[in-house]
């Protein structure tokens, strides 16, 4: 009997899917509790102070040749996507958003047969396509706007964030999972600090419901759903981690039901069940693929000790 499973290890996937779920409530904090028209400041009060936690807590100075890489990683993972996605965010509808942002798993398939010549798997392939309907069926209207640059936006930030998760875990950098997030986050929010200096003006007094909601979109929002989503990234193939990213806008949708009394329509809920049918499919396919990547080492391994 083989020792490698093809079933998906449920415990990383869940814990995984519990840092988009944290970014999904992000919505409604910000047009509920924050102060409007301030979308880079509330990315880099998002990013700052959680990064300067982790980084002293975990005092782990990244090694001189991690630097570069480390670099990169918190543009595209933080910074670049950060600001990208408050674009696209303040000119888009929030659904259009969502659906351009789900052909993220794609983006990562397309890397990895691009640049380490994998040939995607079929099942996670229309499994994703079904999660871009999905979720095209659960938040599109007749009356969307198609406004250009928030579209163009949309789409780099996808490929920003699908690029900094297949990077991410193609590069394995040999630093702790905590010590990494920390450092993603501190040297991003110091790429956005120049942005939010020269686009924004300063805060005015703020009330105390407001720094609570800004204090739980840092501790929550990015250290604590960051920490979850780079442990994911190690352990998960970046397609099946990019898959669970649908959960957020499915979380917000059903924030938005429960606390703001937001209808969810007959369609919706046929739209919810595909995009939830497309992130199982998509787990089951891709541990499918790395059981068999597996074995396909280990008798190579058996292969090369038989010549020798």
């Amino acid at each position: 009997m083989s020792g490698f499973s093809t079933r998906p290890a449920w415990g990383d996937v869940l814990l995984t899917a519990l840092g988009p779920a944290i970014w999904g409530s992000t919505y409604i904090v910000t047009t509920e509790f924050l102060p409007p028209g301030r979308p880079f400041t509330a990315a880099l009060l998002r990013t700052l102070p959680a990064g300067l936690l982790l980084v002293l807590f975990m005092r782990r100075l990244p090694r001189r040749s991690e630097w570069l890489r480390l670099l990169v990683l918190s543009a595209l993972n933080i910074g670049i996507f950060q600001a990208l996605l408050f674009v696209a965010a303040y000119r888009l509808p929030g659904g259009l958003a969502a659906v351009v942002g789900a052909i993220q798993p794609l983006l990562v398939m397309a890397l990895a047969w691009a640049v380490d010549s994998r040939r995607p798997v079929r099942l996670a392939v229309w499994a994703s396509v079904l999660g871009v309907l999905g979720m095209a069926v659960l938040l599109l209207s007749p009356t969307t706007v198609w406004e250009p640059i928030g579209i163009t936006a949309a789409l780099a930030g996808a490929a920003v964030m699908a690029a900094g998760t297949f990077l991410t875990q193609r590069w394995r950098m040999d630093m702790p999972v905590l010590a990494l997030t920390g450092w993603q986050l501190l040297l991003g929010a110091l790429m956005l600090a120049p942005v939010t200096w020269l686009a924004e003006a300063p805060l005015p007094a703020m009330t105390l419901v407001q720094v609570l909601a800004y204090i739980y979109l840092s501790l929550a929002g990015a250290l604590l759903a960051y920490a979850l989503w780079f442990r994911g990234v190690a352990r998960l193939s970046p397609v099946a981690a990019t898959s669970l990213g649908l959960l957020s806008p499915i979380t917000a949708v059903l924030l938005g039901w429960v606390l703001l009394g937001q209808s969810i329509t007959g369609v919706s809920l046929l739209g919810l069940v595909m995009v939830l049918a497309s992130i199982l499919a998509v787990q089951w396919a891709m541990a499918g693929s790395s059981a068999q990547s597996r074995r396909a080492a280990m008798q190579a391994g058996k292969s090369a000790i038989h010549i020798k």
